[in-house]
């Protein structure tokens, strides 16, 4: 792991290291049996050089800390670039090739049971298929190389409409069922 990050953190693959703070190698327990996996960096994330601390990243940790997880035990946290596009723009296809090798390779090394694609462009770059559609598949176990992918909204989507909110909660629900089918049966968590 440590090999792969000193590969990530010198990265200048893309444009995206040209313009970036901080590369963002993830952050959690390298051994978790839950991998979330976002998008890329915001601007939070690119100056602080921290996974998801920002607003969404706060909401994260509140849903986690209602599934009676948290970063440092339970879960590893990545994306699918490790640099900040401008603007908060969404990855292009030449900086997802660049960077996405990375992220299989940490997948490998984390061995997680449970991945969890936050948003629309986590899934589709992550499974390699365009087709699919958040919207439709978010809340449905999807097996991918021997692991369950739970597909969610991003956090940041529940910023902007509220009305996402209680759809996530059942999705998170899922993960926390099937964490103790998996892996800890006796997992406990206030709220369900």
């Amino acid at each position: 792991m440590e090999l792969l990050k000193e590969r990530i953190l010198s990265c200048n693959s893309c444009d995206l290291s040209k313009t970036r703070n901080h590369v963002i190698f993830g952050e959690g327990n390298r051994h978790a049996e839950i991998m979330l996996i976002g998008e890329a960096p915001g601007a939070d994330e690119n100056r602080i050089g921290r996974p998801f601390i920002g607003k969404s990243g706060q909401l994260l940790d509140k849903i986690l800390g209602a599934c009676g997880f948290n970063r440092e035990e339970h879960v590893f946290i990545s994306n699918i670039v490790r640099c900040r596009p401008p603007g908060n723009r969404p990855p292009t296809e030449d900086e997802v090739k660049a960077c996405i090798p990375f992220l299989y390779e940490q997948i490998e090394l984390v061995d997680p049971k449970i991945i969890i694609a936050m948003g629309a462009t986590a899934l589709r770059k992550l499974l390699q298929n365009d087709q699919l559609r958040i919207t439709r598949v978010r809340g449905k176990w999807i097996e991918w190389n021997g692991r369950l992918v739970m597909p969610v909204y991003h956090p940041s989507a529940l910023l902007y409409n509220p009305d996402l909110k209680r759809p996530t909660w059942d999705d998170y629900k899922k993960v926390v069922i099937k964490y103790r089918e998996l892996v800890n049966a006796d997992h406990y968590s206030a709220h369900l």
